[in-house]
């Protein structure tokens, strides 16, 4: 038998699974369900970007909010704010579509997701994968998921963004189901921004003493709480966001018209 020294260099390889594998149990379903799901969102985003229904007074889609460019209707300009002029011929929703879209291409759970589910690296534990080496993310384009703190930043603005256009449209129609449908999309996606893993870190990770700073203590202690349920957060945000989306353009094109839409 071969001993290794202390000094002996270690080889670092991922284990060797012989086999496809040695699970018995339906270890595909996970990722099979992952991958629809995921698909669903990307191919729903797809057509929201390019659909024009995105505005009935006073409900704006979550996709399109906020519009910033003078090609969106007067009422649903954020703040009646148009800084992109007419040379902007591209859906509004592309203005801002980079920054929740960033910030969860680049989440650390949705890396996990996308990784079993897209690139089956690996499909599940016990599984052999399709690929022969492993690098990590320490190469490009993997090595671009470390901005995903500066996305969390971008995100803040966007889910407070959210909150607001929630909280007019509950002004002006209290009764209105859509007015409901964005606030509960809307403490879905801050819940779900706030459970961020860099929003832990950055509200007191890097503190050595909790005792001196305790507002920072108490505000580590709810995101962490948070951050426990991050997970199932990142999947009902994703399809509230879906949800009340549609909403918004089924009513902006007549198909819901009922008294209390």
């Amino acid at each position: 038998m071969t001993q290794t020294t202390p000094d002996a260099p270690v080889r670092r390889q991922r284990a060797q699974v012989k086999v496809r594998t040695l699970r018995t149990d339906r270890w595909w379903l996970a990722p099979l369900l992952t991958f629809l799901g995921l698909s669903s969102f990307l191919i729903y985003g797809v057509w929201a970007i390019i659909d024009t229904s995105y505005f009935v007074d006073p409900y704006i889609a979550p996709f399109a909010s906020p519009c910033l460019a003078t090609s969106c209707e007067e009422g649903a300009r954020f703040l009646g704010w148009a800084p992109i002029g007419d040379w902007y011929a591209l859906p509004p929703g592309l203005i801002i579509l980079g920054l929740p879209g960033g910030f969860r291409l680049t989440c650390y759970y949705y890396r996990k997701s996308y990784y079993r589910s897209f690139w089956l690296s690996p499909p599940a534990c016990a599984v052999q994968e399709p690929h022969g080496k492993y690098t990590g993310e320490r190469r490009f384009p993997l090595i671009l998921q470390n901005i995903h703190r500066y996305f969390f930043y971008g995100a803040i603005v966007i889910g407070l963004i959210l909150a607001y256009d929630a909280i007019l449209a509950l002004v002006h129609k209290p009764l209105g189901l859509g007015s409901w449908v964005l606030i509960a999309n809307a403490v879905l996606i801050n819940a779900y921004t706030l459970s961020c893993h860099s929003c832990r870190h950055i509200t007191a990770g890097r503190l050595n003493h909790f005792s001196r700073h305790p507002l920072r203590y108490r505000a580590w202690t709810f995101v962490s709480k948070l951050n426990a349920k991050h997970q199932p957060l990142a999947w009902a945000s994703m399809f509230s966001v879906m949800g009340a989306d549609l909403y918004v353009r089924l009513v902006a094109k007549g198909i819901i018209a009922f008294p209390y839409a």
